[in-house]
């Protein structure tokens, strides 16, 4: 299968998923017959070629698969009304071809995935697979859980969804919140996934950063007063800014050694002018402050320049908000930057016997690469490479790892 296909595939999985549950319901029978449309198109299209209105074909197989499906459930009595209805629409040519084309699905298909039916760790789970296109085991990856874990964790999401008899609907004023939270959620774990990939032999996955940022921007255009999205799409914006600068040929290269001319100038002012808009309100979140911190990266022209006693503080407020392992390890850093290594250390000890970053799932292997750096700072070589190739060991990127091993044999 061709990248073109493979990416348009990606790309109408969730409208096609939307068709389905918007006709019948059923999220989860839904779901298999969309996986089953993607596999008859990615048998015949490389060969074929693409059909001229490709949603229409995938929703054409989605519904015939589904009616399939329908009939063999154990409620076929009950639904055998329904489907006929269905079949009948499905032969009229402009019910077939032309409103499918007209909407897109996948902000309703978040909210919808974001059900208050389902834990907060569900509805990201499963929004992340169905919408995100996520793996399995990226998700797992994502939540420092195991792969089965996670699949286990996705199936009861879905037959809770059907036990509850969850609809295509918005969010009432009760539950929007809650569910908007979750949305922004998926995006963020989408991004991240994409930025930095957890396995493979690419550093990031563009179709999964540009879909993050799109689906972002749908979300920013239906809440543009909501403070925490405008931040989020700062957010995104202001990191992917940096995405041509991070790699030279097939090897990482780190933020203070980037060549910031390749710095996307356009992606920049977007997202500092957003995070500008809401910065003086008086309620900052999360992802306003993960945005002004990039900001701060994105305003200096070298990395002798970076004001890393702001971002110190910053991050300081941030974990306030959110006292997690990630955020207490970028801590590390910033204060290692703006106060000397030894400082760094000190500080990253300190969690580490309060708080156990070494030893969280998702901090674990960045938590090594961290003190393997900072142990070099401080003229501990031995130290550093022990610890550079304990953090190559623990990622199944194979850049990420090139460049830890490489640290490693360089000063080891």
């Amino acid at each position: 299968m061709t990248s073109e296909v493979e990416h348009l595939l990606r790309a109408e999985a969730p409208q096609v998923l939307g068709a389905l549950v918007r006709r019948f319901g059923h999220f989860d029978i839904a779901e298999d017959a969309v996986q089953e449309a993607l596999l008859v198109a990615s048998r015949a299209w490389p060969t074929d070629g693409v059909p001229e209105h490709p949603r229409s074909w995938l929703i054409r197989i989605g519904y015939r698969r589904m009616v399939d499906l329908l009939r063999t459930d154990q409620a076929r009595r009950r639904r055998e009304q329904h489907v006929g209805r269905t079949e009948l629409a499905m032969r009229d040519p402009a019910r077939r071809a032309h409103p499918p084309l007209a909407t897109d699905d996948s902000l309703k298909l978040l909210l919808l995935c974001c059900h208050p039916a389902l834990s907060a760790t569900s509805q990201v789970a499963l929004t992340l697979r169905a919408v995100g296109g996520l793996t399995t085991a990226e998700i797992a990856h994502a939540y420092g859980t195991a792969e089965n874990t996670m699949g286990a964790r996705i199936s009861r999401a879905k037959q809770q969804l059907a036990r509850t008899g969850a609809r295509f609907t918005p969010p009432t004023d009760a539950d929007r919140d809650s569910r908007m939270n979750a949305v922004m959620q998926v995006l963020y774990l989408i991004f991240n996934e994409g930025y930095t990939a957890s396995t493979g032999d690419a550093l990031a996955r563009v179709d999964l950063t540009r879909e993050a940022i799109r689906l972002t921007r749908m979300l920013h255009d239906s809440l543009p007063d909501d403070a925490e999205a405008t931040g989020l799409l700062a957010l995104m914006l202001l990191t992917e800014s940096r995405r041509a600068a991070r790699t030279r040929g097939d090897e990482l290269v780190p933020l203070d050694e980037q060549d910031r001319t390749q710095w996307n100038p356009e992606l920049i002012r977007e997202g500092t002018g957003l995070i500008d808009s809401v910065w003086r309100r008086r309620e900052v979140g999360t992802y306003q402050l993960q945005a002004a911190i990039a900001a701060v990266h994105a305003a200096a022209a070298s990395p002798d320049r970076t004001d890393w006693p702001q971002i110190a503080a910053l991050y300081l407020g941030l974990e306030q908000l959110s006292p997690t392992a990630p955020v207490r390890l970028s801590r590390v850093v910033a204060v290692a930057h703006a106060y000397g290594p030894a400082r760094g250390l000190a500080l990253l000890d300190d969690l580490n016997r309060s708080h156990h970053l070494d030893e969280e799932p998702l901090t674990r292997q960045r938590e090594r690469a961290v003190r393997a750096h900072l142990l070099e700072l401080t003229g501990d070589p031995t130290g550093a490479a022990a610890r550079y190739r304990e953090a190559a060991d623990l990622t199944r990127n194979q850049v990420e790892q090139r460049y830890l091993l490489g640290r490693a044999g360089r000063i080891g």
